[in-house]
């Protein structure tokens, strides 16, 4: 199979996911790439789009979401398979993730921006590789636009679908699914409204054992998630729409099974020899709840020029499990609840100065608000049960709350030199007054900071499907005043955060005609800042550290006329950091982003469909020795369109690979020994599952 598979990454080299014909024109119009409804071919730079139809095939195979993007998005890390996403990067960075350009990020680092959708809502993906700044920080690696459905003219239209999963371990293991939606409207209002319910068995490894909880992050385990999602779009008159949207999502454990700790009121107290066990509960349970509100207008002919506006409010609350602390006398648990509210305004002009020269201008505003609780539970409790009984001791604040206030302004020239030729450079201005609380009798304080972000590129189209791109661009990390601020000799006032810029440059290609799909991409991206988490108590410093990344994405799609296809994706990536000699020498093995592959061949007509695709993970070592194992799994989809809906059957990890999981591997270096034996954090992935799906549009 590695035969194979590296055969078919040589004919991969420098591709694109496309749509299902080649032959067919690329008409779909993004806004990832400015802001703005805008044609791929407009736009230079690595863009991904990832239609429902691409995705839905890999979901009918067992994948969950961020785990389908991963293996569909070639600069984009294959996922942890918990509930955190912490770790996949985009070309090495981190990745901002919107739903419908409202971003899911924020700057207390919680990794669970896909624990925030379920696919069954989602229209298409459009993901724009490379630092940018077009939405605010946490892009410094791209960016990842969830895009919902809506509604339609017409109808009523319903929309169904029934699934289950299962590996044929024991009766617990088994994850059921269902979902409807319903849409419709006239010429002047539509609606949409899906709701889907996901409730998670317990899950298994290839050797057939019961995976542990990821103690750490959390995972999906006896978790039953409900997206409730709706929208309504008014066509106020020939120039004027306005769009409503509104989602409820909860997604929480809600099983009776826990890890069982023997040793915690032995003579010695340790964390040895855990084991799961019925039994569990807790007063504060791993949950992620989340509410949000998008208003949307448009005018198309204000003062001459198009007018976007948007308007959002997000909620969200993000709970862990118990976590062992060590403490005098053995382990004491306790279990953080983190809070964050985001509301903000976005106003954009697109105006044509002339027939070759365009202008994109507007203001960014919005407020962030956060604050966290970390709920200890009673020691004697928990040892007496192992650690399966976790009553509330008491409460207190775990990090300090703050509230940031920014205000960003942008523009961005396009010139169409020549027929061929296009120009475009711009600039973000963005200003953040931060304010924390004070937390454990630290004071807190008021500063601000500053970050001024540029970006210039050029793209020529041959004429004959042929394109290609040179861009240099910015983008920003943003701090964490939670985990910096509120520790012993750090002073608010006087130790100002300050946004990690990162540089980029890229040149890449795509091509679209005939029966290839093809885009590539080699870059370079470099820093001077980072944000360095402290093992013994989480906190973060921002540190002088160089790093820089550099690499080749791209993937490639052959279409047959018979209805085969074949192709594949190919990430090469390597990430350094600068040593206290001035050489460069491999990232940290816990920060680096692993290179990726992944080889397929397909076949469809208008009834049937089937996939068999490779997905392979590079093996990672940094100079220190720490060593991260990848992996190679096997998956096959296929299904069959009757006059009774789809039916799909999907294998997942087909050859039943033991392996431990990217995460699971990164957990035991951050978290062990200091916070247990390694055992506990070596999240394991999950071995061979069968996947049967049920789904109608009537």
């Amino acid at each position: 199979m590695k035969k194979l598979m590296i055969l078919s990454f040589a004919i991969a080299a420098g591709s694109a996911t496309m749509p299902l014909h080649a032959q067919e024109p690329q008409e779909t119009m993004v806004v990832v790439g400015s802001r703005t409804p805008t044609q791929i071919s407009q736009i230079p730079g690595a863009v991904w789009i990832i239609e429902k139809e691409e995705l839905q095939q890999q979901l009918e195979a067992g994948a969950d979401l961020k785990t389908s993007l991963g293996r569909l998005v070639p600069s984009l890390d294959m996922a942890p398979e918990g509930r955190t996403n912490y770790g996949q990067n985009l070309r090495g960075r981190s990745v901002q993730v919107l739903i419908d350009g409202m971003s899911m990020n924020s700057s207390r680092g919680l990794s669970r921006q896909f624990d925030a959708i379920d696919p069954f809502n989602i229209e298409r993906v459009e993901v724009l590789s490379g630092a940018s700044s077009l939405y605010g920080g946490g892009a410094t690696g791209g960016i990842v636009n969830i895009i919902t459905r809506k509604g339609r003219a017409g109808g009523p239209d319903w929309r169904t679908e029934v699934g289950v999963t299962t590996g044929f371990n024991r009766s617990s293991d088994l994850d059921r699914r269902i979902a409807q939606s319903v849409s419709g409207g006239n010429d002047r209002v539509q609606a949409y409204l899906g709701t889907a319910f996901q409730d998670n068995g317990r899950q298994f490894d290839g050797r057939g054992n019961e995976i542990f909880p990821d103690l750490a992050q959390t995972d999906l385990q006896d978790n039953r998630s409900i997206d409730v999602l709706g929208n309504l779009t008014f066509q106020l008159n020939d120039a004027q729409t306005l769009e409503l949207a509104a989602q409820l999502y909860r997604s929480g454990y809600e099983g009776d099974r826990g890890v069982y700790f023997p040793h915690l009121d032995a003579a010695s107290p340790s964390l040895a020899d855990a084991e799961i066990r019925d039994g569990y509960r807790s007063d504060r349970d791993p949950a992620t709840d989340r509410k949000m509100v998008n208003l949307q207008y448009h005018h198309a002919d204000l003062l001459g020029q198009n007018f976007y506006l948007q308007a959002f409010h997000r909620e969200e609350e993000a709970s862990f499990q118990a976590f062992p602390y060590p403490v005098a006398g053995g382990s004491e648990f306790r279990a953080s609840q983190q809070n964050t509210e985001l509301s903000g305004l976005k106003a954009l002009f697109d105006a044509r100065l002339n027939e070759r020269i365009g202008l994109i201008y507007g203001l960014d505003v919005d407020r962030e608000s956060f604050d966290a609780s970390q709920m200890t539970f009673d020691k004697a409790v928990s040892d007496a049960t192992g650690g399966l009984v976790q009553e509330q001791a008491s409460i207190a604040p775990r990090y300090p709350g703050y509230r940031i206030d920014t205000l960003a302004a942008f523009a961005q020239l396009d010139w169409q030199a020549t027929d061929a030729v296009k120009l475009s450079a711009g600039v973000r201005r963005q200003h953040s007054d931060v304010e924390v609380d004070d937390f454990n009798g630290i004071p807190g304080g008021e500063n601000d900071y500053d970050a001024t972000l540029l970006n210039a590129s050029a793209l020529h189209d041959f004429g004959n499907g042929h394109q290609s791109w040179l861009r240099y661009s910015q983008g920003f990390e943003l701090p964490d005043p939670a985990k910096y601020y509120g520790r012993p000799g750090i002073s608010v006032g006087a130790n100002p955060l300050s946004a990690i810029e990162t540089d980029q440059v890229e040149l890449g290609w795509r091509y679209q005609g005939g029966d290839w799909a093809a885009q590539a991409a080699v870059y370079y991206a470099w820093s001077d800042k980072a944000l360095e988490i402290n093992s013994g108590d989480l906190s973060v410093d921002v540190v002088d550290d160089r790093k820089r990344d550099y690499g080749l994405e791209g993937a490639l799609t052959r279409y047959f006329s018979n209805g085969l296809e074949v192709g594949g994706t190919l990430h090469l990536v390597r990430s350094e950091q600068e040593n206290d000699e001035g050489g460069w020498e491999k990232r940290d093995a816990r920060y680096a982003s692993l290179s990726s592959a992944t080889a397929f061949v397909g076949w469809r007509d208008h009834v049937h469909s089937a996939r068999l695709q490779a997905n392979h993970t590079f093996d990672l070592e940094d100079d220190a020795e720490r060593k991260i194992d990848g992996n190679t799994t096997l998956d096959l989809a296929l299904s069959r369109q009757t006059d009774f809906g789809k039916f799909s059957l999907g294998v997942q990890n087909l050859l039943d690979e033991s392996y431990s999981t990217v995460w699971g591997q990164r957990a035991a270096m951050f978290y062990s020994p200091y916070y247990g034996p390694e055992y506990l954090y070596d999240y394991q992935g999950r071995g061979r599952t069968y996947s049967l799906t049920w789904s109608m549009d009537y």
